[in-house]
């Protein structure tokens, strides 16, 4: 028999009069909790909203109109949104489908090696999008792609088999993303379902995709909803497939909007950029409006208190297909961008390969280059400190909404969960504004501070996330025990509480830190000369034509991304192997 939502509540609430946070010795560090989230969320939404108002730049005086408003309300930025929603919309439908497909494939049938596609098929969330969106750029240009070089070779066609620079290749782009992020999202969702609903369904005589159609899809419709809306959120902030593919096809999104208002202009355009993202933000409230509103009172059991085996539905020859399908989704989805990116470092110029154009000088350029060291510094000084700093707030944040009865855990619940509905483009604008604007002292504009309080903010509500969930499941029992034993609240805190929940700890900075490796669209409006990273190096030297040696800085970064990710696995694993809650 599943726990009611109050019975939950109940015990939550029993757990919160328990803890000895609640006697008041906390409550300054919850009020400077608040006072954090509110600098990191609130403040630079208050800059964005003065920065559209404003007439002048960023750390100027002006006066206030309301142009940046007013040019909004033209045939071309309605198109602007309207493509935006539309790359979102038919990205997030096609990711999601084929996400549902490859989970159901991993959880819940026989195909062979399950373990390890599950593995490899999350691969590219971890990838950073700019990687990708290069490898496809030098794999499907109409002109000197290898794809279309060896379709004309094989062919004789004149015409070129795909063309990436089209609202297909930005779709396509995108797609890469959602499906890892849906999959991730869902696989544990169908690992936990009953097994017994979709046998009953097959005793009754239905087919494998009548039952795949009729009950599993129906059942995890809930957890399908949330995933599909978190990716309609996740594709309105897409920069990186936009800017490479949308771009040259003449189709502008809100990100590339800004990004071109500001820096590619004859003079930046800061208010009518400002005020499209302060819009922006506007939409986004509204759909996880939306979100909630649909999901309001949905209560569907998949999971039950009866113990069950997790059995896996016989496909039979099928098993093979589904096989394939995996197979093929991580060859096309990942093997073949990196194996361009490989090709292209290795030749005197991407397009043109032979033998004799074999050459490692650009491996050479690049290693020779104090930008790329400058940059990977920074690089791994912010991934490591932001994922750092970002766990232990999120930890801090999570133990007062979890284990206090305090009123201000609502309103910390909420500021923490905000920066998920701000694409890292907006995050940055706004901190744009209120860096430039600080009083005299605070030096925040235009150094590696102003990054990390970015990525801060962006990691934030991930790591609440998981660190809530760990809280959860610790009895209040352990902290009356380490209080009656003389510990202090910090003590108890850093002993017991967070050593106990070190495996969601550590897995919530891996993810901290890849998100940190990759952000492009927050640090190409806030870093500087001399505070570079890595991501925004690649994409400069991208804009010069130096195709051949981003490559092999691609390659360079790719190599962080895989070593971590492999710490990461290592870490899941010890997680759900070694330590049970």
């Amino acid at each position: 028999m599943s726990a009611s939502a109050a019975d939950v509540d109940t015990a939550a609430d029993a757990g919160r009069a328990a803890s000895p946070a609640r006697n008041g010795s906390g409550r300054t560090g919850a009020y400077l909790l608040l006072i954090i989230l509110v600098f990191l969320t609130l403040y630079p939404l208050a800059m964005l909203l003065y920065g559209a108002l404003s007439t002048a730049p960023p750390g100027e005086l002006g006066s206030f109109d309301l142009r940046g408003f007013r040019e909004l309300w033209n045939a071309a930025t309605a198109k602007v949104l309207l493509d935006t929603l539309s790359l979102s919309v038919v990205k997030t439908t096609l990711g999601v489908a084929l996400a549902v497909l490859l989970a159901w494939i991993v959880t819940r049938t026989d195909t062979p090696g399950r373990g390890t596609l599950e593995v490899l098929l999350s691969l590219p969330f971890f990838i950073p999008p700019i990687l990708l969106a290069m490898g496809w750029s030098m794999l499907g240009n109409p002109t000197v792609g290898t794809i279309n070089l060896w379709w004309n070779a094989l062919t004789g066609a004149e015409e070129p088999l795909v063309n990436v620079f089209s609202f297909g290749g930005v779709v396509w782009h995108m797609i890469q993303f959602t499906v890892p992020f849906a999959f991730l999202l869902l696989v544990d969702a169908f690992r936990a379902m009953d097994p017994s609903l979709e046998e009953s369904s097959r005793m009754s005589g239905a087919s494998r995709m009548g039952t795949f159609f009729r009950i599993t899809l129906i059942l995890m419709l809930p957890i399908i909803s949330n995933v599909f809306i978190l990716s309609l959120i996740k594709g309105l902030e897409a920069f990186e497939g936009p800017l490479f593919f949308g771009l040259p096809a003449g189709i502008h999104v809100v990100t590339t909007e800004i990004y071109e208002a500001i820096h590619h202009r004859n003079v930046p355009d800061y208010q009518y950029a400002t005020a499209l993202s302060f819009s922006t933000m506007a939409v986004m409230c509204l759909v996880v409006a939306w979100q909630w509103r649909l999901l309001r009172g949905r209560r569907f059991e998949t999971v039950t208190g009866k113990g069950y085996s997790p059995n896996v539905m016989k496909l039979g020859w099928l098993r093979w297909v589904t096989f394939g399908i995996c197979a093929a989704t991580f060859l096309i989805m990942t093997v073949m961008p990196v194996g361009q990116l490989i090709a292209g470092s290795l030749v005197e110029f991407y397009g043109f390969y032979s033998w004799d154009a074999l050459t490692l000088k650009h491996y050479r350029a690049v290693f020779d280059n104090a930008l790329l060291w400058r940059s990977t510094r920074n690089t791994l000084i912010l991934a490591v400190g932001g994922a750092t700093l970002t766990t232990i707030l999120g930890s801090l944040i999570s133990y007062v909404v979890v284990r206090t009865r305090w009123p201000i855990r609502y309103a910390i619940d909420l500021l923490a969960w905000l920066p998920w509905m701000m694409p890292g483009m907006v995050l940055g604008l706004g901190f744009l504004w209120g860096f430039a604007l600080l009083p005299r002292g605070i030096d925040i504009y235009g150094t590696l501070w102003a990054l990390l309080f970015a990525y801060m903010t962006l990691g934030t509500p991930l790591t609440v996330r998981i660190m809530s969930g760990a809280f959860t499941q610790l009895s209040v029992d352990l902290e009356e025990c380490s209080r009656v034993h003389g510990a202090n609240w910090w003590q108890t805190f850093r002993r017991i509480l967070l050593s106990l929940t070190f495996p969601s700890f550590a897995v919530g900075w891996v993810l901290t830190f890849f998100m940190i490796l990759r952000e492009l669209s927050a640090s190409v409006l806030l870093y500087s000369v001399g505070n570079e990273v890595m991501p925004v190096v690649i994409l400069r030297m991208w804009e010069e034509g130096k195709a051949e040696e981003v490559s092999v800085v691609a390659l360079f970064m790719l190599l962080l991304v895989l070593a971590f990710r492999v710490m990461q696995l290592i870490i899941v694993k010890r997680r759900f192997g070694g330590l049970q809650h």
